[in-house]
């Protein structure tokens, strides 16, 4: 009778509150669906060498050849092909090791832009590992957004970088975008002597479905589940340039993220309105070496050695600014899982009951990516992106 009773009083006070705030799932914007797209025509400012070098790719394995980018105008890339420069094998990171920043410059002063290229058939601009260090809610009116109070924090992220003009594969769950600077380490890096190394525009592609299963919703700053939605093959296409500036603290600090689906605008910030610069994220990085999270293809750990070492060629992603298609569970939401939980003779674990609550009317809004959609990346001096979801 005791349950019965507290069963009674539960549904009541479901019925009151619903009554009060509506019983309609919490609203997702709907993207406008796209007819097809033709190849973007991006124009993106370029630094000039003495500020920063800029690298681009064509072709993949010993036919792949590097050029340093001096114009991006309507979708198409001129610049000075770095063949004679190169050894056999070498990638933009290795050159750079080896020869230094100088003597690139002045090669490429003296010579003519001997390649014009359109930028939808760039490859992926420098080969990079598959860990990645990342962090999450480092923008404040994303952390916001999301309804998450405990961060920014770190996390490992496993996935191959994929190319600027890659698809995305489809997802079952709620597929979600998030436009980020990267910076990617050239040569082993301590944390402590801070940040040094290039950059590349980075799409953070997140099942929020994957996600919220396996969160601790108790202390999100865990990370635990983010490694599991955010990582798989196709999750993190890159941008079609590689940028090593002269000065890394004064390059980025103009730069703005931008990032639509379909055409339509839904990120756009100054990379520094971030919370945790990058030298502050490679000291967080280092606070975790050797914390393990566990995930749908076994174990991961972050890329630092608990010397507090990075590796070469990794990736570390700086957090994206708000506008992305997760908003946290609204109170109807919330209130519907409860409603679904009492009707269910309270069995099972009353909040498990609302995040499937909140995946199912998430899934029904249809606001999240769906086959189809394009989302595109751009920011000056950084290049673009451009991915469609197959």
């Amino acid at each position: 009778m005791r349950i019965l009773s507290f069963l009674g009083l539960g549904l009541l006070l479901v019925v009151a509150v619903m009554a009060l705030i509506g019983s309609r799932p919490q609203a997702v914007r709907m993207p406008p669906r796209p007819a097809p797209l033709a190849p973007l025509q991006a124009t993106i400012a370029i630094a000039p060498v003495d500020q920063a070098l800029t690298f681009a790719r064509l072709g993949e394995g010993a036919a792949a050849k590097t050029f340093v980018v001096s114009r991006y105008q309507d979708g198409v890339v001129t610049g000075v092909d770095l063949s004679p420069l190169m050894k056999s094998g070498e990638d933009s990171i290795a050159a750079y090791n080896r020869l230094g920043y100088e003597p690139i410059v002045a090669f490429v002063t003296a010579a003519k832009a001997n390649v014009i290229q359109e930028a939808a058939t760039l490859a992926l601009p420098v080969d990079l590992r598959a860990v990645h260090a990342a962090a999450a809610t480092n923008y404040p009116e994303h952390a916001d957004e999301a309804k998450v109070k405990d961060g920014p924090f770190i996390f490992a992220k496993i996935a191959q970088p994929t190319s600027a003009r890659a698809d995305i594969p489809a997802s079952k769950g709620l597929l979600d975008y998030e436009v980020e600077l990267c910076l990617v380490t050239l040569s082993a890096l301590p944390v402590s002597g801070g940040a040094k190394g290039g950059l590349i525009l980075c799409n953070d592609v997140t099942d929020r479905a994957a996600l919220l299963r396996r969160a601790d919703i108790d202390d999100v700053a865990s990370g635990r589940g983010f490694t599991d939605g955010k990582s798989g093959i196709g999750f993190l296409p890159v941008g079609d340039l590689f940028v090593i500036p002269r000065d890394l603290k004064a390059f980025v600090e103009p730069l703005e993220l931008r990032l639509s689906v379909n055409g339509e605008e839904r990120q756009r910030s100054r990379v520094t309105k971030w919370i945790w610069d990058l030298d502050r994220l490679l000291l967080e990085t280092a606070k975790r070496a050797g914390v393990s999270w566990s995930w749908r293809e076994g174990t991961a750990q972050l890329p630092v050695s608990r010397e507090g070492v990075l590796p070469d060629r990794t990736l570390v992603l700086a957090g994206t600014p708000a506008g992305t298609v997760f908003k946290g569970p609204g109170a109807a939401t919330i209130v519907r899982g409860g409603f679904d939980w009492l009707t269910g003779f309270g069995k099972g674990d009353m909040i498990k009951t609302v995040i499937e609550r909140t995946i199912t009317d998430d899934i029904a809004s249809g606001g999240y990516l769906q086959q189809g959609d394009v989302v595109t990346i751009q920011a000056d001096k950084l290049g673009t992106l451009e991915n469609r979801v197959k």
